[in-house]
């Protein structure tokens, strides 16, 4: 060989010096970002003055940084909108890309967001939310995200989006940008340790790059001239969101922020010795008081004087302090004094009540507190409805020296407001007088219903029931009779099994299908959704119910009346006559009417009832005790389905939270160790379950609405067997399960861990 030949094969290629070029370049590009990340003063500046270059060194599309909320379990971003900067909140959990890069602390590099099978490789719960390109018209393609770490704490996510020049970004795009989420930490961690040393309210603002120094400087110059508040010139001055300023004052007072809500109860023992003009003067209002706790609402929960002076004038030590606005504490004060105009409201009408009367004194029921009293009703019964409650309590309280008003909302009470006691005979009168009673019977209960008008001009009806209690006073009840609409058997919240087997009952052409549970576990309204399914112009469907709650078309719907005879046993002989398909009882109350309901059965018609047990397995012992033949009741056996409502996490605010050993156990334990098992949901570091908070929305108790819970008993050959031979409860519990039944507590638990609810509400309802 030649030394010429040597020369040349030592010598580098033209290609291989122009890549060579490229990658010092590139090397030369990320070396100049990371500089000018470390000398950014905020998010803000690295996003507005590095995205271009950011870009142009991936060729990619777009970029995000995530910023983590250790606290709310979260990360958002800061991304820009033109010049404007907005935020995305997502959980730090599997169930997202950047989610799951923050949760597991490993990158994704990811060829096809819209690939579910590439996603669900990465992680069987990883999905891509493509609502944000809907909205944009904008198509995510490819994603590369790596974490932002700091000695393996979490800081945050930065993830770019869509090569520009098509295909996954490669190995080398993902270590440049490890290199820069590298940076990216060190910054971070150094902004937190400066904003430590000069912490403001705003500190927040500042170190997300929200607002700048000066804008804050400039803020409170003129919020100081305009006599406003900063965070009022803030808001509309600056553009900054009512969030972004709630999420600062959290961080620095380390308390909860409260916006106003019309909802919150007047708490009128709390405020009867307050005058309006000090609160407003102080910039302080109590909210209410719960188990011996009271809670405030102040401007500026660190004023130590302040705290003290109000905690002598409660004359209380047990008191949580929050932070609002100047603007929604003087919202409240207006709500609880009403001192800012329209409608009468509760708190108005109590304003003015004579408050002076002496205790046990009566207030003139036919004076002129008579329309005050008529307004009181009203309003009290009004209030119920706007907020969905199903009952409304009037509970006066000779130990309190009040009468307490209480809703029930999504099965749970709830304190709505407070009487003077004075006044606790007259708003009873005006019930009865409403519902058609007795005003001068106060010895023995009275049963009535109340037809009331809303100011809308629709028509309620509410069934009230008066009971003497102790004291010579008496309680009234009043459950609102609301009309509800048909709601479809698969938007139900049954399980697939459980929707599977009940699609297969309905399917047949006859037989008795029962619903069962307490009252207002959801019996009617799943009644009227297993009719819909099956509601067709060739069926003929009658049902007595008491009262009718929920109208469907193609139904022949009749109310009972048993003061005349017309009872749900009478119901049922005449539907036998009326050529039926299906009949639906409302209740399986006697003998008479559950031995007519088999015997409807048992000639060709499919009847549907309800009854009062606690599980499916009770009922039909229960049944069997009433004086029912076992041969025919289980010849005419469909199945059986009880069911409760729990109280779900309201959606708005609901957290993860990883639950301790204890609690998974005891969870375990419940649902039963062996059934658990077959789960396959382990106890490890990653196992996430979802609880209540609290928020503006659900009146901060952190649950909103309810679902149903269930347990089936499909009448097989074997479960017929049983019933035949009068087995007990437990048989019948144990056969059902070995068929597949879940009980009421396992399917509770399956609805806590797919994060519907959690497990106090499961316990609160069933208990097997």
């Amino acid at each position: 060989m030649t030394d010429q030949t040597i020369q040349q094969s030592v010598e580098p290629t033209s290609i291989q010096i122009t890549q060579l070029e490229e990658k010092l370049n590139l090397r030369k590009q990320l070396q100049d970002i990371t500089n000018r990340i470390n000398a950014a003063q905020n998010l803000k500046q690295i996003l507005v003055d590095l995205r271009d270059d950011v870009l142009n060194l991936f060729d990619a599309h777009s970029i995000t940084i995530y910023v983590t909320n250790r606290k709310k379990n979260e990360i958002y971003s800061m991304f820009l909108a033109g010049s404007e900067l907005k935020q995305i909140r997502l959980q730090i959990n599997n169930k997202s890309i950047a989610g799951y890069v923050a949760n597991n602390k490993k990158a994704a590099n990811i060829s096809d967001a819209y690939r579910d099978e590439e996603l669900k490789k990465i992680d069987k719960e990883l999905n891509f939310d493509s609502s944000w390109d809907k909205k944009s018209g904008f198509r995510t393609t490819q994603v590369l995200a790596v974490p932002i770490q700091h000695e393996n704490n979490i800081m945050g996510v930065v993830q770019i989006l869509n090569k520009e020049s098509g295909g996954q970004f490669t190995s080398e795009d993902q270590g440049f940008l490890e290199e820069i989420a590298d940076v990216l930490g060190i910054a971070f961690i150094n902004q937190e340790r400066i904003s430590k040393k000069r912490r403001t309210r705003f500190s927040c603002l500042i170190s997300h790059g929200i607002i700048k120094e000066e804008d804050l400087e400039k803020a409170i110059e003129e919020a100081q001239k305009n006599r406003q508040t900063t965070e009022d010139y803030l808001m509309k001055e600056m553009k900054v969101s009512k969030e972004a300023i709630g999420n600062s004052l959290e961080e620095f007072y380390n308390c909860r922020f409260i916006q106003f809500s019309d909802k919150q109860p007047v708490p009128f023992e709390l405020i009867k010795n307050l005058k309006e003009e000090y609160l407003r003067r102080e910039l302080w209002v109590p909210l209410e008081k719960k188990d011996g706790k009271i809670r405030i609402i102040i401007d500026d929960p660190n004023n130590i004087i302040k705290r003290d002076m109000i905690e002598n004038l409660l004359n209380a030590r047990n008191v949580d302090y929050d932070v609002a606005l100047y603007e929604d504490i003087i919202k409240y004060i207006n709500h609880f004094y009403q001192t800012g105009g329209g409608d009468t409201s509760i708190s108005d009408i109590i304003g003015k009540m004579d408050i002076d009367v002496d205790e046990f004194e009566e207030a003139d029921e036919y004076s002129e507190s008579d329309s005050i009293i008529m307004q009181l009703v009203n309003r009290v019964i009004n209030d119920a409805y706007n907020r969905n409650a199903s009952d409304i309590h009037i509970e006066p309280n000779v130990a309190k020296k009040n009468v307490e008003v209480r809703y029930r909302v999504d099965g749970a009470l709830m304190i709505y407001q407070s009487v003077p006691f004075s006044y606790r005979s007259a708003m009873v009168s005006r019930i009865k007088i409403m519902s058609n009673l007795d005003i001068t019977e106060r010895r023995i209960p009275q049963d009535g219903k109340i037809k009331f008008r809303r100011p809308r001009g629709d028509e309620i009806e509410l069934r009230v029931a008066t009971i003497p209690t102790q004291g010579g006073i008496e309680d009234v009840v009043m459950r609102i009779l609301a009309k509800g609409e048909t709601m479809p058997l698969e938007d139900m919240g049954i399980s697939k099994r459980n929707y599977e087997c009940m699609v297969d009952i309905l399917a047949k052409p006859y037989g008795m299908v029962l619903v069962v549970g307490p009252t207002g576990s959801g019996k009617t309204t799943t009644l009227h959704a297993a009719l819909h399914h099956i509601n067709t112009p060739d069926t003929k469907i009658w049902t007595a119910e008491d009262p009718v709650e929920i109208t469907q078309y193609g139904l022949r719907q009749v109310q009972i009346n048993p003061k005349i005879g017309f009872d749900f046993a009478a119901a049922m002989r005449a539907f036998l006559r009326a050529d039926p398909d299906v009949i639906m009882v409302g209740e399986m109350r006697d003998y008479e009417t559950a031995k007519t309901g088999v015997e409807a059965s048992l000639t060709g018609h499919l009847v549907f009832s309800t009854l009062h047990t606690n599980s499916a397995p009770e009922t039909i012992v229960r049944l069997l005790d009433m004086g029912i033949d076992p041969l025919n009741f289980a010849d005419s056996l469909l199945g059986i389905l009880a069911q409760r409502l729990v109280r779900t996490l309201c959606k708005s605010c609901k957290e993860e939270y990883h639950p301790t050993k204890e609690e998974y156990d005891e969870l375990a334990h419940s649902y039963g160790e062996e059934q658990f098992a077959k789960l396959n949901i382990p106890y490890t570091d990653n196992l996430k379950l979802l609880r209540a908070k609290g928020c503006a929305k659900c009146e901060n108790t952190g649950y909103k609405g309810r679902m149903g819970i269930h347990e089936l008993i499909v009448a097989t050959d074997e479960i017929k067997r049983l019933i035949q031979q009068h087995a007990s409860v437990e048989q019948l519990r144990d056969e059902a399960m070995t068929e597949g039944m879940t009980t009421l507590l396992q399917d509770g638990i399956d609805k806590c861990l797919k994060g519907y609810t959690d497990f106090s509400q499961v316990r609160r309802v069933c208990i097997k």
